[in-house]
């Protein structure tokens, strides 16, 4: 059975030793499946910020189970990502642009749609402001060059 994360130079697994105690490894995975939950419902609903709960989930899985880390972390959907953003490798411009996109949307279908509350509207826009300057801030992940011939 291979337990190998795809390779990077920087790509190394965080070094912390797992929970000891049945218990223990039990919260920890406990909590880290509360946290990818609430990543995973922040992908569609935009006050709960996805890549925090994410980050928490790993580090929990770290301490209490080897194998759902590596699976957070070589996941088709959001392991990438995770390890990128873990590294400061960044995110493409294309994923950026998705991103933003899809978050503007889902605020404005909420500020008029979803309330009638001025208040609401406003701490929606101060979300909608803070996260899509967070991501434009974030480094811009370049495509690594290809080292074969293309024909």
């Amino acid at each position: 059975m291979s337990n190998n994360l795809p390779r990077h130079s920087d790509d190394a697994l965080p070094k912390s030793p797992a929970a000891s105690g049945g218990i223990a490894r039990l919260l920890w995975n406990a909590a880290g499946t509360f946290f990818l939950s609430l990543g995973i419902v922040g992908i569609v609903i935009p006050l709960l910020p996805t890549t925090p709960f994410l980050l928490l989930a790993a580090a929990c899985y770290l301490r209490g189970s080897a194998r759902m880390h590596r699976w957070i972390l070589t996941n088709n959907y959001f392991g990438e990502y995770l390890r990128d953003y873990q590294a400061g490798r960044g995110m493409p411009w294309k994923i950026k642009i998705v991103t933003i996109s899809l978050l503007w949307a889902v605020i404005a279908f909420s500020a008029v749609f979803a309330t009638s509350s001025t208040i609401i509207r406003i701490v929606l826009l101060v979300v909608a402001v803070g996260v899509t300057v967070h991501i434009l801030t974030l480094k811009t992940k370049r495509k690594e060059p290809s080292h074969g011939r293309e024909s």
